[in-house]
């Protein structure tokens, strides 16, 4: 595949890495850097398995040579070379493993611009380093191979502010901001987990300047997150409504169509936020094209993938036109509603909470957004478990108010319970314990 031709090496490791783990091996480099460019001495690791590499459908299948090439892509890492050390660390290594789990398990791909929610130091020490950017490699071009093309996406550690500024605005800007800092990462990215200071700390004013200047005029990229979340539908005794009482008592709930599913996992295509540590889990989604949430910022958005036609009532699944809900999340999805309201909805667009226990799902949409089954007439809708909620500018304006201690959510004790009576709306942030338990 001609990797080392873009790259400098000194020395060469591979590291076979067989058994249950999904990547053939990851080659690791000793990157000279560009002096000129004030690029750093650096470890270059690179990964082999996400792309095929076999051609004979053992682990991918063959779609030709036009097509991607198995997932499309590989993972690439830059950590910055310490003084001193002749051998690259092999944590690096073990960190692309976990991301390529869930890419086999999930069948979800990553692109440009994607976060990774890790909660944890990427190298398990004390490091500030604790979440993942996602950026094309900045040597290594895509690659025409037999078995089709395959892109290289580079992993840049960044901290949990800058995770944040991320989510609110969108990754590609935070990136950017990397670039402009060559102790947060500089030209080519490269991950410093000895680092202290954020990007806000190095540079206050003008960096925070810059990200609220974005989040006001382009919102959040963010369309959607797996989370810890429930509803419940208060418009009847749960005994009275099955759908209802599945989602209130924890039983199997009757599973979505595949067609609306495949809707519920377009939304999370892109910017997806893991709310567990540090392992990623399945979401049970397929492989997708997924929306273009790069494409300029527009006040009408849509529910309408690619390559389908938009979220209509069919009649394998009625639409459940509800009176009255309560939402229910743990702490850390519930801090993302202001940024599901101001990021989202006062942009016009959409945002969805989909459970990482099931298929239980959540959809904020605005009067902007096409293909909803959700109305101004009925603002809250369900197919079996998946609970769409049409938001008005006017109400959002309210519940951000509101909802203003959530932005410091260190602050307030659990459970929290917010109620709009006259909108029959309740959202309740309750403990982690409650969501591990299926009887809540």
């Amino acid at each position: 595949m001609g990797l080392i031709l873009r790259l400098f090496p000194l020395s060469q490791h591979v590291k076979q890495l067989g058994g249950p783990d999904p990547l053939d091996y990851v080659s690791m480099y000793r990157n000279l850097g560009n002096p000129a460019l004030n690029v750093p001495e650096h470890w270059h690791y690179v990964s082999f398995g996400l792309s095929d590499l076999y051609g004979d459908n053992r682990v991918h299948e063959f779609t030709g040579t036009d097509g991607p090439s198995g997932f499309g892509f590989e993972l690439t890492f830059r950590l910055k070379r310490e003084t001193g050390e002749s051998a690259p660390p092999t944590w690096p290594a073990e960190l692309m493993q976990g991301l390529a789990r869930y890419v086999f398990q999930s069948e979800n791909t990553f692109c440009s611009g994607d976060h990774v929610s890790w909660h944890s130091p990427l190298d398990n020490s004390e490091s500030r380093i604790q979440h993942m950017l996602l950026t094309e490699d900045p040597q290594m071009q895509p690659v025409q191979t037999p078995f089709g093309v395959v892109n290289f996406l580079q992993i840049v550690g960044v901290c949990t502010e800058e995770l944040h500024a991320a989510q609110q605005w969108n990754g590609q800007g935070i990136l950017e901001l990397l670039r402009t800092v060559p102790v947060a990462g500089g030209l080519w990215l490269i991950t410093d987990m000895r680092r202290g200071e954020t990007i806000f700390e190095i540079d206050p004013h003008l960096q925070q300047e810059r990200v609220d200047k974005g989040i006001e005029t382009d919102g959040s990229n963010l369309s959607g997150v797996s989370a810890k979340c429930a509803w419940d539908d208060l418009s009847r005794p749960p005994e009275d409504d099955e759908d209802s009482r599945s989602i209130c008592i924890g039983t199997q709930p009757r599973r979505l169509s595949g067609k609306d599913t495949e809707q519920i996992r377009e939304t999370l295509r892109r910017g997806l936020e893991i709310n567990s540590k540090p392992v990623l889990p399945p979401i049970n989604a397929q492989r997708q094209n997924g929306l273009n949430y790069d494409r300029a910022p527009s006040r009408k958005d849509s529910l309408e993938s690619e390559s389908s036609a938009a979220i209509i009532p069919h009649e394998l699944i009625r639409t459940r036109q509800l009176e009255s809900v309560h939402l229910k999340f743990n702490q850390e999805s519930g801090a993302l509603i202001p940024l599901c309201l101001r990021g989202r909805l006062l942009h016009g667009r959409h945002f969805t909470y989909k459970s990482i226990t099931g298929d239980t799902a959540i959809t904020f949409v605005s009067t902007g957004v096409e293909g909803a089954f959700a109305t101004e007439e009925h603002p809250y809708a369900a197919h079996g478990p998946w609970l769409q909620i049409l938001l008005t500018e006017e109400f959002v304006e309210r519940m951000l108010e509101d909802l203003e201690d959530l932005t410091s959510p260190e602050e307030f004790k659990l459970p929290k319970e917010y109620s709009w009576p006259e909108k029959k709306l309740k959202v309740s942030i309750l403990p982690d314990a409650v969501f591990d338990n299926p009887l809540h």
